[in-house]
């Protein structure tokens, strides 16, 4: 009975609290491919991603009904950084759903816009507001309506006292001044009291933004990639993983679970935070696979230590373990080959920074115990006999279908379209004519100049289940199953390359070279991939160059077959990573080559136009069609470049 009563009494007295509009609540997944567009629109960084924010501690005054719900406190404010543009996750501000969504599209507009200084706060987003509205200038109505409406919520200034009441003043005359003139001229930041104006020190304005400036001490710490997380979660849980895309307050501490202290005694009660006592590390692959983001979202801050030297000493060991021994590892082919790479902070390309080792597959002993190496290829071959099939015989069409050819004097067929232009060109006296116009048409069969190369990711994240029934290694070897046998039907040369990474070691598995054929020995080698390890994607694109470079054909598609975001262990994670993937890809077409990248990242869309250009990449929505997606990539881009 008691726990029927406080429920209801606790959903009565937060509904009689709470200050939003429900029933006008716009959600960011429902806008964020316009607050994407709006933001690149505006110059913002490309690879700056839009992610939900995380509620923090804010401030301004609360009602009586707020004190006793425990409502007021915390609030999804929107939050800029070098990384992420992190907007509240819904936004029921205004009692028009209009308004809130307007209110999405303004932040974007001003985030693209914002330039963090050391003016503070109020300066910085009034500056902020300036640009967007001249760079945005069909805005101007809409975020008139927008501060009209919000001083109208904001707290009176009058009821306030001290500090409180100054920077309310400040923040409602800045307010004021911005839509005063229409925004057409600059607005200084009215004066602030002493301390300046903090974003937790009002209640939240929701039109501004809050810069978060870069950690001095970030580069000492190595994200853990997500391709690698994805690839060693449990097979009980592969088939849906819940990816958790917030963003998160963090603040750097020290360690000391390990220190010895005194024995102190005091009351639990005592404890103002526990936030501060909770240590977050990352989880093991021993341990049971527990949900931590509840108990981050409780959190106002995360606290980080740097790890211990053994600490650190022991994941190096970890990691290092992962590499096959000799015996079991493919066959190496040569030394290696030296690779530069793009330095995103130095903005130059370091040469000899890593080095593509070829491998070849090493077939297992034929002890009596186990089956002939050829069984793979050949189980393969009856499996996707059908599919094989159907797409030779739709790349064997390509290689026999003529074209037309126009402009003739003589021809097959009258050309209508080049018939009325000569035509309008008879009636003017100014235009010469002669008198056997090109105006017909004749189907001729020209040579085909194409070579293909084929770069396919095998790091860890391919070893994670893209359906219930199959992996996505299992997906990537089909398709080039399928693909190898398509493009041998044609005629075309082709080569075939997996990739994957350890640190600047880039791992090249040869299953196809352009002066192999397509016989059974290659077809095993691609029946025998497995996931390796991480994805060093700016290398093995750079590599992919070089070998097209030495092929005389006139046409030449470099072909990606990626599953996720270019990621190593070293600081390749992040934005060092895109960087150097987006000037190899920029490499290559300045090389006459046309790379384009096929992927089964549902994420893509938010670095891929980044990296390959709207045009340059597609995405495969259902992964048990790539086989037949990359045909339909093959045969649109060789039409391209006919």
């Amino acid at each position: 009975m008691e726990e029927w009563v406080g429920a209801r009494w606790h959903r009565f007295i937060w509904r009689a609290a709470d200050v939003s509009f429900p029933k006008a609540t716009v959600r960011l997944e429902d806008v964020q491919r316009a607050v994407q567009m709006l933001f690149r629109a505006g110059g913002g960084d490309p690879l700056v991603r839009v992610a939900p924010a995380t509620a923090q501690k804010i401030g301004g005054p609360r009602n009586w009904l707020q004190k006793v719900a425990g409502q007021g406190e915390r609030a999804a404010l929107s939050t800029l950084d070098e990384q992420t543009l992190a907007l509240p996750p819904s936004i029921a501000v205004f009692a028009d759903t209009a308004l809130n969504r307007d209110l999405y599209l303004w932040l974007a507009a001003q985030g693209a816009c914002h330039v963090a200084t050391s003016a503070g706060w109020l300066a910085d987003n009034l500056s902020a507001t300036q640009r967007a509205l001249q760079r945005f200038p069909g805005l101007r109505a809409r975020y008139a309506r927008l501060v009209n409406a919000h001083l109208a919520q904001r707290p009176p200034a009058a009821r306030l006292q001290g500090t409180a009441r100054a920077l309310e003043q400040a923040v409602q005359a800045a307010l004021q001044a911005s839509i005063a003139d229409g925004g057409e001229s600059a607005v200084s930041a009215p004066p602030l009291p002493s301390g300046g104006a903090q974003p937790a020190a009002v209640a939240p304005v929701w039109l501004w933004l809050q810069a978060l400036a870069p950690d001095p001490n970030a580069a000492n710490f190595i994200a853990e990639s997500d391709d690698s997380t994805a690839a060693r979660q449990p097979k009980d849980n592969e088939s849906h993983v819940k990816q958790d895309n917030k963003r998160r307050r963090a603040q750097r501490t020290e360690d000391t679970t390990s220190k010895d202290g005194l024995v102190m005694f005091f009351r639990a009660e005592s404890i103002l935070s526990w936030s501060e006592f909770v240590r977050v590390n990352r989880t093991g692959d021993d341990e049971d696979n527990q949900d931590y983001s509840q108990v981050a979202d409780d959190m106002e801050q995360l606290h980080l230590a740097h790890r211990k030297p053994g600490e650190t000493l022991a994941a190096r060991i970890k990691f290092d373990l992962d590499l096959p021994s000799a015996s079991a590892d493919d066959l190496p082919v040569g030394e290696g080959v030296p690779l530069p790479e793009w330095d995103e902070k130095s903005a130059r390309l370091v040469p000899n920074r890593c080095r593509a080792q070829r491998l070849r597959h090493r077939p297992p002993p034929d002890d009596g115990a186990q089956a002939p190496s050829t069984d793979g290829a050949a189980a393969m071959a009856q499996r996707l006999k059908r599919t094989s099939r159907q797409v030779r015989r739709r790349f064997e069409a390509l290689r026999a279908a003529p074209r037309w050819q126009h402009g003739l004097a003589d021809g097959e067929e009258l050309n209508l379209d080049a018939w009325v232009r000569h035509q309008v060109d008879r009636r003017d006296a100014r235009q010469p004519h002669g008198e056997s116009p090109p105006i017909f048409s004749r189907r001729v069969r020209s040579e085909r100049s194409l070579a293909t190369l084929m770069l396919a990711d095998l790091s860890l994240s391919t070893d994670a289940y893209a359906t219930p029934q199959a992996r996505v290694i299992d997906l990537v070897r089909d398709s080039l199953f399928v693909f190898g046998n398509a493009l041998d039907g044609v005629g075309d040369p082709f080569e075939m390359l997996g990739f994957s990474s350890v640190r600047r070691a880039v791992r090249i598995h040869e299953l196809k070279r352009f002066s192999e054929p397509w016989n059974d020995a290659a077809r095993e080698r691609v029946a025998a991939i497995k996931p390796g390890f991480y994805t060093r994607m700016g290398a093995a694109i750079r590599y992919g160059v070089q070998r097209l470079d030495e092929r005389p054909e006139r046409q030449r598609l470099l072909l990606i077959l990626s599953d996720g975001k270019p990621n190593d262990l070293d600081h390749y994670e992040g934005r060092h990573g895109l960087e150097d993937t987006r000037h190899a890809v920029f490499e290559a077409r300045q090389a006459g080559l046309v790379p384009f990248c096929v992927t089964i990242d549902e994420q893509a869309h938010q670095y891929l136009p980044r990296l390959f250009g709207a045009q340059g990449f597609a995405l495969v929505h259902r992964p048990d069609q790539l086989a037949r997606a990359l045909t339909q990539v093959y045969i649109r881009l060789t039409a391209a470049v006919r």
